[in-house]
């Protein structure tokens, strides 16, 4: 069976400092999707440990 209704699932909108249940900012504006409401109001925060861990993991790799 085909979900003709999917979730749109939950952005976080960098332009607005905003959560937001669907496309409601253009993309370029929009971290996303999160699995829900909670996660995406930490959007800021999940990004930022990502790029701490892909900038460690870089100078690991140019050391080596």
């Amino acid at each position: 069976m085909v979900d003709n209704n999917p979730d749109p699932g939950w952005y976080f909108c960098t332009k607005h400092n905003t959560v937001e249940h669907g496309s409601v900012c253009p993309a370029g504006d929009r971290l996303g999707p999160y699995p829900d409401k909670e996660t995406a109001g930490r959007a800021l925060d999940i990004a930022k440990a990502r790029t701490e861990a892909w900038d460690k993991a870089d100078k690991k790799w140019e050391e080596d």
